[in-house]
């Protein structure tokens, strides 16, 4: 606490000190001693002042000082590639007063904007100035606003007791605090859509992260797999497709797997390996020159996960500069146009003569239409569904964020069928016929062992799609494939969490069977230990993790659990496989 009979001086460090912890908390709290009388308003503006501004400038020095290493970090390197990078640069460098002035007032853009901007080192002087003007337009307003807002709470509780003055003074503090978070974002129409984005993020459950989307399931996930010999038990799914490595659970080569797929069906693709830029500039070249393909053509991870990495290179430049920007081995593929692409969900159970299609997913691309008047970053941040995803659309095109459309013109936000690239997800029940189904369970049963996955198709008519004739496999993806359908948002989360656990029912039945017929299973340290790596890349299995030995040996209320899972005697499959209906 700050007392009355401290100096001016160190008045004002306490609370510059306290702005270096929590900006709005250290204004708020200024305000309060103001309104209470027990701190003079100059320094408590002049601390927060002092405070703030420093904290914009340490934010610039740690950018240029450690951004620049940071960003050769491989793992840093797959989610934040250069381009964005000297995007930002490039944008900056044009707006750089008005991103100042905009982030001051924007919570929660400060940070990452301030960071990157003295990572890729531009104009410091132009930093250092718009940052003071910008604090020193803002801190005296946010204290003395907080001290006018204290007043109402503190003057009447003096009246009663110090106990009162008191939790008045931290109710005040409590209230002033999401106020000085909200009132910025709704003084400017993007601030509002920002503050709409994210309140109804909290029912539409289709933008949840993937770890909240799925926390309610893992209970069931672990009781099954319990069921099946504890941590072994999980990794038993491994068995659902023997000819995928892991069964597709995670770090399978999409190339290889393409491999496996009727090349009649699948959209021709070529591998290139990790390695220096220059090498892999050279390997796509020679691909190009061998096949005669012409851009745009599309470039993604080899290993990869919901749409990370993905991207369409328009010419010969775009595919210079990612594969510049990336060292991981990827792919490149030919760019089928559809204009329709889907996710064909398939499962067939071992020793049945035929597979099914559990479900299939209708992929709308996001498009955008111009009024005339409004530049392209307005029109995204307006529209409904979009502004969830404006961090994904903005970022493609930053460099015609103030482009205006004419009135009428459309522009498509995206050209890859990800979720979380925007593209958005509908039921396709309508789309599933007999004659689709029987050439997709063709096409599944050359893959020498696949029984469980999605594919990913894209076609050009939707009767020749439906009549099995027209479909260009993307890529197939094993056993953590989704059922994407479940995204739709006229599901109710109830329904789409029926769908995820059937989904998950049947891959545990089909990698049952699999065992019975003496498929191996992963061990469960080895299953860890691919997940560990594709999280984060060059990790490496310290000597402490569990041994596939000491995972027999784990005891349980007394009783030795059995978590290495043998494959057991070829028997009857009726008692494995149950009663699946052919449409789920």
């Amino acid at each position: 606490m700050i007392e009355p009979s401290a100096s001016a001086f160190w008045q004002t460090a306490a609370l510059a000190a306290g702005t270096l912890v929590s900006e709005d908390l250290a204004c708020a709290a200024a305000g309060q001693l103001v309104a209470s009388g027990r701190l003079h308003w100059a320094p408590a503006i002049a601390g927060c002042f002092a405070g703030i501004y420093t904290g914009d400038l340490l934010l610039w020095l740690a950018g240029w000082t450690l951004g620049r290493g940071l960003l050769r970090w491989h793992w840093l390197q797959q989610r934040v590639p250069a381009s964005r990078l000297r995007r930002l640069g490039d944008w900056f460098d044009r707006r750089s007063a008005a991103a100042i002035i905009a982030a001051r007032f924007l919570p929660g853009t400060r940070l990452p904007l301030y960071v990157a901007a003295g990572a890729v080192g531009r104009k410091g002087w132009h930093f250092a100035l718009w940052t003071f003007l910008a604090a020193l337009a803002w801190t005296p307003g946010v204290v003395l606003l907080a001290s006018g807002f204290g007043r109402s709470w503190v003057t009447p509780a003096q009246s009663l007791s110090p106990r009162a003055h008191a939790v008045s003074a931290a109710a005040a503090l409590l209230a002033t605090y999401p106020l000085l978070r909200i009132l910025p974002l709704l003084l400017t129409e993007i601030g509002r859509a920002k503050l709409v984005a994210t309140v109804s993020r909290l029912w539409r459950w289709e933008f949840w992260p993937a770890w909240l989307f799925y926390l309610p399931v893992v209970p069931w996930i672990a009781w099954q797999s319990l069921r099946r010999g504890g941590l072994q038990g999980f990794a038993s799914i491994t068995a659902a497709n023997p000819g995928i490595p892991l069964g597709g659970f995670v770090g399978e080569s999409k190339f290889d797997i393409l491999r496996g797929i009727d090349g009649q069906h699948v959209l021709p693709a070529g591998f290139i390996p990790a390695g220096d830029p220059d090498s892999r500039i050279d390997c796509l070249e020679q691909i190009l020159r061998d096949n005669a393909w012409n851009f745009p053509l599309v470039l993604k991870p080899d290993v990869g996960q919901r749409g990370a990495g993905v991207t369409l290179a328009r010419s010969a430049d775009d595919a210079r500069r990612y594969l510049a920007e990336t060292s991981v081995a990827a792919l490149v593929q030919v760019y089928h146009r559809g204009p329709f692409e889907a996710g064909v969900f398939y499962y067939r159970l071992p020793g049945e003569p035929a597979g099914h299609i559990f479900s299939i997913t209708d992929k709308v691309f996001p498009e955008i239409t111009g009024d005339g008047i409004s530049t392209l970053e307005q029109l995204v941040w307006r529209h409904p569904r979009y502004r969830m995803q404006a961090k994904v659309h903005l970022e493609r095109y930053a460099d015609q964020l103030d482009r205006v459309l004419a009135d009428g013109e459309t522009l498509r936000l995206t050209g890859t069928g990800n979720h979380c690239q925007g593209t958005l997800f509908r039921d396709g029940s309508h789309l599933i016929t007999p004659e689709l189904e029987q050439r997709i369970d063709q096409i599944a049963k050359r893959f020498n062992g696949f029984h469980f996955g999605r594919f990913d198709v894209r076609y050009d008519d939707m009767d020749a799609f439906k009549a099995g004739v027209d479909l260009a496999v993307v890529e197939l993806n094993g056993a953590t494939s989704e059922s994407t359908n479940l995204y739709d948002p006229s599901n109710s989360l109830l329904q789409a969490y029926r769908t995820l656990i059937c989904q998950w029912k049947v891959l545990f039945r089909i990698a049952d069977a699999n065992r019975r017929l003496g498929y191996q299973v992963a061990p469960a340290a080895d299953l860890a230990h691919a997940i560990a790596a594709h999280v984060a890349p060059g990790w490496k299995r310290p000597g402490w993790i569990l041994s596939r030995r000491s995972l027999r040996n784990i005891r349980w209320g007394g009783t030795v659990l059995n978590l290495w899972a043998r494959p057991k005697q070829r028997g009857d499959l009726a008692a494995v496989t149950g009663m699946i209906p052919e449409r789920l």
